[in-house]
């Protein structure tokens, strides 16, 4: 028979658990601490990074992106409060702060004709024309518009950003202005008519798959919302999508 391990063994084997553990703890702190110092040191260098470069970070939208990137990539939000460090020093979150507002007055103003749906390249255009002609207003980008956006979500259910392909074109990129959500099969409708502007319940049943009453059940609730328009003087019956006219070239 093997002999049991003594009472003294299991003790020593105890002692020597808590030290490894003990040990363990030591060498998690340790990392911790200088990933700490670290992540201040690389806050720091952030902060003389955004005095250096001011005014490109508050002129030039592509390098304001970038900037918004590199804060990201440390969990710092230079938008997340309108006062302190970063309010101060760049004033961005008051810029975005702007462009939100400005943003929700476009929307209110066309909301009666496109149903509260509106493509991110119009809705661009049309701020730049509100802005005023002094070059630091027209300097909005649509990586500018979406972080404005996005920061609406405070006020609920109202704003969403909604895309249609996976590209960053502006015209594949809606912004719904009126409370609710828009399903998947909403959206892929809206993909459908993107192109031409229009689609019918025969281009849907032939392109989606499906059935008469899917469809007319669909476009049903998009013309509810005020989304779609029907046209009855075609020879088919169609519905129009304004979200997706294309605006006048002197409109802006």
């Amino acid at each position: 028979m093997r002999k049991r391990p003594g009472i003294g063994a299991i003790q020593k084997q105890r002692v020597e658990q808590e030290r490894f553990r003990g040990k363990a703890t030591e060498l998690q702190d340790n990392v911790f601490e200088q990933m700490s110092n670290q992540m201040e040191k690389f806050r720091t260098n952030l902060e003389n990074f955004a005095s250096k470069h001011r005014n490109e970070i508050k002129k030039n939208p592509a390098f304001r992106k970038q900037f918004q990137e590199m804060c990201a990539s440390i969990g710092v939000d230079p938008l997340a409060s309108s006062k302190g460090f970063w309010s101060e020093l760049l004033g961005v979150g008051d810029f975005y702060y702007e462009i939100a507002v400005q943003a929700i007055e476009v929307c209110m103003a066309t909301s009666q004709r496109n149903g509260g749906l509106i493509t991110l390249g119009e809705l661009r255009q049309k701020l730049i024309k509100s802005r005023g002609k002094a070059q630091h207003h027209q300097n909005i980008s649509n990586d500018d518009i979406i972080r404005a956006i996005k920061k609406l979500k405070v006020l609920g259910s109202g704003f969403s950003i909604i895309s249609l392909k996976d590209t960053q074109d502006s015209s594949d990129v809606l912004i719904r202005s009126v409370p609710g959500e828009l399903n998947a099969d909403h959206t892929e409708v809206l993909k459908i008519a993107e192109a031409q502007a229009f689609t019918s319940i025969e281009t849907l049943k032939c392109k989606l798959k499906w059935d008469d009453v899917r469809c007319q059940q669909i476009i049903n609730e998009l013309i509810r919302d005020g989304v779609a328009w029907v046209d009855e003087q075609s020879t088919t019956k169609t519905y129009w999508f304004p979200s997706f006219f294309k605006p006048l070239i002197n409109e802006g």
